[in-house]
């Protein structure tokens, strides 16, 4: 039972493909599997990884949909974690992930951005607050601050034009499609778990916040919040089904002063941070040590500022493994 209630903490944080910026969008790497996690036992060794896939082609302006402002954007990002107990009460993770592709497809489906490579490493350390267990409950409140540190580019370039003379212009590429937004970010969070074991329920709440930091781009993107409400149970023993409310809040993007976010990166600062509600259906297998799962989500209300590319479909696969030394 502590091995599955702590594996549906390894796959509950939001990942933050997001709108941010009309026709420039992005936040950077989604950190898949980073937040809502609870502590391994003393000197367990876990190993994950996930496979994810994030495709949109809706467009809205704040909450109706509108105008598609391109054809399509979409990417292919796979993350790895590994995670240790220093104490019975203490973990600490290391995260970081890779974009097989961030693409954006223009109207006229010829041209084409995009980029690919690490995104950000991230340190995850948590610690377990509060754990009480009686015959008939468990109860397990668990807190952490983790420090994002990007390794990727946040300022790659796209070919714009040629001239006659065989002469290349570069502009910058829109944050959409970068593999991060080049900031040091915190990440902080809360978790609380109340099991009923004879019952076979489980039930969740997490709670997130992601502070972000300046790039050398003279951009901040918007602070990130969430909050996530679970219910879950377990068939024969190793089939773990669970649901997950989800609630979002992005912030808007800043940018120095001295720099024009539209004439340089195409940002219309006002077309940027919005909010969403989702509910996300999860469904794992459990074979002794080793579990693999699928989740999808589905948004039920987007609101975005100004005109944004929304959420439309998003899937992730993963697995995980943990032993003890």
């Amino acid at each position: 039972m502590r091995l599955f209630s702590f594996f549906l903490l390894i796959i509950i944080l939001p990942s933050q493909i997001y709108s941010q910026g009309c026709c420039s969008g992005g936040s950077g790497s989604p950190i898949a599997g980073g937040a809502s996690q609870g502590v391994l036992n003393y000197r367990q060794v876990e190993l994950g990884g996930n496979y994810q896939y994030f495709s949109s082609d809706k467009f809205f302006t704040k909450n109706k949909d509108t105008t598609k402002l391109f054809d399509n954007l979409n990417s292919n990002y796979l993350y790895l974690r590994v995670a240790y107990g220093v104490t019975k009460d203490f973990t600490m993770s290391v995260e970081s992930g890779y974009f097989l592709n961030k693409t954006l497809v223009a109207l006229n489906k010829t041209d084409i951005t995009k980029s690919s490579g690490f995104g950000d490493l991230i340190f995850f350390p948590r610690y377990d607050v509060y754990n009480h267990k009686t015959d008939s409950t468990k109860t397990e409140f668990t807190i952490g601050l983790g420090y994002k540190i990007p390794i990727g580019k946040h300022d790659d370039s796209t070919v714009v034009y040629t001239d006659p003379m065989g002469n290349t212009y570069y502009s910058t590429s829109p944050p959409t499609v970068q593999p991060t937004n080049g900031s040091n970010d915190i990440i902080f969070y809360t978790f609380f778990f109340r099991g009923y074991p004879k019952k076979n329920l489980r039930f969740f709440a997490n709670a997130l916040y992601i502070k972000k930091g300046w790039n050398s781009l003279g951009q901040k993107f918007g602070d990130y919040a969430n909050v996530g409400l679970f219910a879950s149970t377990t068939f024969f023993r190793r089939i773990g089904v669970t649901i997950q409310a989800k609630g979002e809040w992005i912030d808007k993007l800043q940018a120095d002063k001295n720099v024009d976010m539209l004439a340089f990166y195409n940002i219309d600062i006002n077309s940027t941070g919005g909010r969403k509600f989702s509910i996300v259906p999860q469904i794992s297998f459990t074979q002794k040590l080793f579990t693999v799962y699928a989740l999808s989500e589905f948004p039920l209300y987007q609101y975005w500022n100004g005109t944004q590319v929304g959420s439309q479909y998003l899937f992730t696969f993963g697995m995980s493994y943990r032993f003890s030394i």
